[in-house]
């Protein structure tokens, strides 16, 4: 073997690795809603959780992504950490078909059918499909999948062209005896380790294992250590992830770790004696692709039925190595470490953007109803809302941003565009609120009070106030399109009860029914309740937009205008409704 096959190796080595990345990264942009429906249907069952690790590192081909994700999930305190030993249990599982996808490299045969099985036979084609998506083809979606084909034909010529490279090693008596020291569990197990954890990849360090077995030097008694050892590096990158993380998140790095160490201890010590007093001939023959993937297989699958039953015990043991402090640790709203598989950062910030919804709905309800009967535990959760929510948008507006800067679907884009708007709004909603309720407070501390009639025209323009926050509320919480067709039509009656009211009060103040001090008060509360609705009307806008993904608000709230009939009928219902005292 020589320089130019070193170096060759080395281009194959990172051929593997990037097309290995790549197919990744386009997996979890290709199947990001599918991703969030499995974490979504997680609950706390074994199996439940089991299942889903399995299958989202099936889908993203990185068992070390998934725990990431993991740690991210319970920093964020999005799950408990015994959902998180089942997920973790199951990505372990899931990394294995990997190593059954880079055993196709090993087919060998005359037929013509054989043939098409290798890589080198099919790969080209998927490249040339891939190519054709990504280049020729508007639609992201497609271009994903011409991602992940290029990527995966990436991966397997790099694996070819690590096998061709490594066969000259064959040869050389230093090789062989190299392997011949890996026979010694121990070292086999450290090696497998020190590999896996400098490559940050379990199903990478398989597939070197994989090309290197390709020359016929390494037994399955050098290769079965590597294995167990591979699962031990791969702890690595979730132990880094869990640095400044919550105690619950550090502990389920821990559980990666312990459940990888406790396995491999188990499975080494049941090999050793099998090997000190069976002695197979298996563990003398040379080990081939499939035979490495199949022992990938088993070894994964017998660590998890060993250590299921016993999750419990993990979960206990994540606790003493990691103590409850004295002190209640603050919770991290939004994981950055999510940020690697973006459609899971943004349910994540979708469902913190809920959350500041309803506190900014509830403020604007509790400073109306400071209106009529002052209460200061209300008013005194107003202000802590409109605090609450400026800090939700600083913290999800940052997020967004960084979502935004990562490669996503049409859905995504708009799904992102549409927060990083209705944010704004429900922010906006929670300062009307104090406002509303420093009116309230100036008509009590100044013995203000409105004539019969402004209190009946403020109570209807209230009520039509509440309706329309609920509605937007209600959309923006369900993603329904038809409930934020009806806000628009509100909004304009709202608006009509604005100026309707301003002509009203002035005719007041010209009779005498009304004073100066009130009349500035009725103004603010008037001027506010309008810009509520405007805020709302931006919020539905948006929640159309996104089901359109047009991201153009006017062009939305003028189609919902231009329809007529439904438009029509609905804005003479409210105008009914809400200026009855005309």
């Amino acid at each position: 073997m020589d320089i130019f096959n070193v170096l060759t190796l080395i281009g194959g080595l990172c051929l593997f690795l990037f097309g290995m990345n790549v197919m990744g990264s386009a997996l979890e942009r290709s199947a990001g809603s599918k991703l969030e429906s499995m974490i979504g249907k997680l609950t706390s069952g074994k199996f439940a959780g089991l299942l889903t690790g399995l299958g989202v590192t099936a889908v993203i081909q990185s068992s070390s992504a998934t725990t990431v994700m993991v740690v991210g999930f319970v920093n964020s305190s999005l799950m408990t950490l015994k959902q998180a030993i089942h997920v973790i249990m199951g990505a372990n599982i899931g990394t294995t078909v990997t190593a059954w996808i880079l055993s196709l490299s090993g087919i060998s045969g005359d037929s013509v059918f054989i043939k098409l099985l290798k890589p080198s036979s099919f790969t080209p084609i998927l490249a040339l499909i891939g190519i054709v998506l990504f280049m020729f083809i508007k639609s992201n979606k497609k271009k994903d999948i011409g991602v992940v084909l290029l990527g995966f034909a990436t991966l397997m010529f790099g694996m070819e062209t690590m096998t061709d490279a490594v066969s000259g090693l064959r040869d050389i008596p230093a090789f062989q005896d190299l392997f011949v020291m890996f026979k010694n569990p121990i070292l086999g197990v450290l090696a497998g380790a020190v590999l896996t954890a400098i490559i940050q990849s379990s199903s990478a360090s398989v597939g070197i294992l994989q090309a290197l077995a390709a020359t016929g030097a390494v037994s399955y008694g050098a290769a079965i250590p590597i294995i167990m050892g591979q699962n031990i590096g791969t702890c690595v990158t979730a132990m880094i992830s869990s640095v400044g993380t919550t105690k619950n998140a550090k502990r389920a790095a821990l559980v990666h770790l312990s459940f990888n160490i406790i396995g491999t201890v188990v499975c080494l010590v049941a090999f050793s004696f099998a090997d000190a007093i069976l002695a197979p001939a298996l563990l003398n023959e040379a080990a081939t692709f499939a035979g490495i993937a199949t022992a990938h297989s088993v070894f994964n699958i017998a660590c998890t039925l060993i250590l299921l039953p016993m999750s419990g015990l993990l979960e206990k043991l994540a606790y003493k190595l990691v103590p409850d402090a004295k002190m209640p640790e603050k919770v991290s709203e939004l994981d950055d470490r999510l940020l690697a598989t973006p459609a899971i950062a943004l349910e994540c910030a979708h469902n913190l953007t809920f959350d500041m919804a309803k506190i900014a709905t509830e403020a604007l309800r509790n400073s109306i109803e400071c209106l009529g009967a002052y209460d200061k535990n209300k008013a005194q959760a107003v202000r802590d809302a409109e605090d609450k929510t400026d800090h939700f948008e600083d913290i999800i507006g940052s997020y967004l941003v960084k979502i935004s800067s990562k490669q996503l679907n049409e859905i995504e884009g708009a799904t992102a565009s549409m927060l990083l708007k209705a944010i704004g709004d429900f922010e906006r909603i929670s300062d009307h609120a104090v406002n509303i309720l420093e009116s309230a407070e100036e008509m009590r501390e100044k013995g203000i009070a409105f004539s019969d009639s402004a209190k009946i025209e403020m109570e209807s323009l209230a009520e039509a106030t509440l309706e329309i926050v609920a509605l937007s509320y209600n959309a923006f919480i369900e993603k329904n399109a038809e409930q934020a067709n009806l806000v628009e039509p509100l909004e304009q009656v709202i608006d009509r009860m604005k100026e309707l009211l301003r002509t009203r009060h002035i005719d007041r103040l010209r009779l005498g029914d009304c004073g100066i001090e009130a009349g500035f008060v009725w103004s603010d509360l008037i001027t506010n309740m309008e810009r509520v609705s405007d805020h709302c009307s931006n919020i539905a806008g948006c929640v159309m937009d996104t089901k359109e993904q047009n991201m153009n608000l006017h062009e939305s709230l003028k189609l919902v205008r231009s329809d007529s009939v439904f438009y029509r009928e609905k804005y003479a219902e409210y105008t009914k409704k809400y200026i009855s005292f005309v």
